[in-house]
């Protein structure tokens, strides 16, 4: 790690112009990529301007999904790029909403810490802002805190967040700040022209309120010529060098590297008069890309789920069966199929062909038929099968209705009246009436048994966790399912908790009440994954 010369962190803000969605995590990620290649200790953090206090309770359709950090927090999905970008923990603190700061300070006014003043958004708002962003950097000592404001400059939401970071830049000093601004420079096919008026807009926006961006990233479809760059430079009052372009790429995995050939984590530490030698060690993640370019082989998953219509709801298993590919040589095709299409007449149809089927997590009953179907093709047909949560559940369910005969077998989440409730309400959440930040959240140990597909995934008889759920696996019923031949392969050590289901007279059958893909990154895909794409292409092989 490098010793930066005033020994202070250093901030990097990412805004957004014109529209959403241009990819303004992923070009943060990828400067945090590129400045821990050189040694740099680096974080991020996402200020999201929304009034919920976490995403928690928002609808996948909504917001995508809700990512979850190793200490329990429901957080935006952009720390999942974040995680799997740079390997670096996230933690409650590296996602602030509108939300979280306004309870804060409604909390601090009625315990009377303001005295009696009246309390307003400058400075009382702003300087929670500001204290949140800070703390952050001194409490992980890093030499670079980089944060991403959401939303697009101009929108009123965003508006305390713009003028806490400019407030900053004056306190902390412009040699220790910067702003790096991402806007869309879109193509206009019927006159065959880039339009730089956008852009331009986005910037004088910016400085309306205050903040003149030092480094410029260009979203396009289409390549950007240096006649371009340099006009967009010169009207936005930022060095030519600091005008880069973001292409489409076939994988969002190669966009560090696309960076770095502009060199903008060098433009970076400059403005932040941090030393630049040499260039970012980016060969282990080259030789990712290459294989997640160039693969052997090809399987193909079946994604049953109920948010289909929008992928970014199973961004985090998707980006793990990238990784898992990666490690296995082949390229993994996910096919997103609506558990609500699937049922006994329909199953051979939707689900015949496909090399290994996945049952997606979720909450409610809309779609559990479907996915309690999904997973009885899966063991019938012998199909490597992995359940995440509902689809562990799922698993369990359809176990005890088709194998155990107990025919009105359902989960108490359902509310359906049986007298199998094989999955049941946990213990601690019966008098939780509040929905947000309320479930079992977070990193929880599992103890693995030996000779089982976990265990021969993990090479360990312990591992740790993230959980998202409130309903759990009924231990009433353990010794049936157990009889039965449904063994419960992982088991939390201090509660007794199933957290893992196999079947012995399966090519691969596994069913986690944990979610595995929040931990699965390019430097470390998740063992699980990994298996469960060994078995498909074994299956499809065979």
């Amino acid at each position: 790690m490098f010793e930066n010369e005033t020994k202070t962190t250093k901030y990097v803000f990412v805004t957004g112009g014109v529209a959403s969605s241009l990819g303004k995590g992923i070009i943060s990620a990828s400067l945090a990529r590129l400045l821990k290649g050189r040694g740099y200790s680096v974080t991020i953090q996402k200020l999201d301007p929304y009034i919920n206090v976490d995403p928690g309770t928002l609808n996948p359709y909504e917001h995508g999904e809700c990512y979850v950090t190793e200490d329990g927090a429901e957080t935006d999905l952009d720390l999942g790029h974040y995680e799997r970008f740079t390997a670096i923990t996230t933690s409650q603190a590296n996602n602030v909403t509108t939300g979280k700061i306004y309870q804060s300070v409604i909390n601090k006014e009625r315990r009377g810490d303001f005295l009696g003043k009246t309390v307003q958004v400058i400075p009382h708002i702003t300087d929670e802002i500001k204290r949140r962003i800070v703390l952050l950097g001194k409490k992980g000592g890093y030499d670079v805190v980089i944060t991403e404001i959401g939303g697009t400059v101009g929108d009123i939401e965003s508006l305390p967040f713009i003028e806490a970071v400019r407030q900053l830049r004056y306190e902390l000093g412009f040699g220790n700040t910067m702003v790096l601004h991402l806007t869309l420079v879109p193509y206009m096919k019927a006159s065959g022209e880039l339009k730089t008026k956008p852009t331009q807009h986005s910037v004088k926006q910016l400085l309306e309120n205050g903040l003149q961006p030092d480094v410029l990233v260009l979203r396009s479809d289409v390549e950007l010529g240096a006649d371009l760059r340099r006009k967009v430079a010169l009207f936005c009052n930022v060095s030519p060098n600091a005008v880069i372009e973001s292409i489409d790429v076939p994988t969002i995995y190669e966009v560090p590297l696309k960076m770095q050939e502009q060199k903008l984590d060098e433009v970076v530490l400059e403005k932040l008069h941090l030393p630049c030698e040499g260039e970012s060690d980016m060969v282990t993640w080259r030789e990712f890309v290459e294989k997640v370019k160039n693969p052997k082989d090809v399987v193909n998953i079946a994604l049953v789920g109920k948010y289909t219509e929008l992928p970014d709801a199973y961004k985090s298993i998707v980006e793990a069966f990238v990784h898992a590919g990666a490690a296995n040589d082949v390229k993994v095709k996910v096919q997103y199929i609506n558990a609500e299409k699937v049922n006994a007449e329909t199953a051979d149809e939707i689900l015949g062909g496909w090399d290994g089927i996945l049952v997606a997590p979720g909450f409610g009953h809309r779609g559990i038929e479907g996915k309690i179907t999904a997973v009885k093709y899966a063991r019938e047909n012998k199909v490597p099968f992995m359940g995440i949560c509902l689809g562990m559940q799922c698993a369990v369910i359809e176990y005890a209705r088709n194998v155990l005969g107990f025919a009105d077998a359902n989960s108490a989440e359902m509310e359906t009246p049986t007298e199998h409730p094989v999955i049941d309400l946990m213990e601690e959440q019966k008098n939780v009436t509040d929905k947000g930040g309320t479930m079992r959240l977070g990193a929880y140990p599992c103890r693995i048994q030996r000779d089982s597909n976990l265990y021969e995934a993990y090479g360990q008889e312990m591992t740790y966790e993230r959980h998202r759920h409130r309903y759990e696996f009924n231990s009433k019923f353990l010794a049936d399912f157990e009889k039965a031949g449904m063994r419960a392969t992982g088991v939390n050590p201090e509660t007794g908790l199933v957290e893992a289901v196999e079947i012995a007279d399966h090519p691969w059958y596994v069913g986690v009440q944990f979610h595995p893909e929040y931990k699965s990154t390019v430097k470390r895909p998740h063992p699980l994954f990994v298996g469960f794409v060994a078995a498909s292409l074994k299956n499809r092989n065979k």
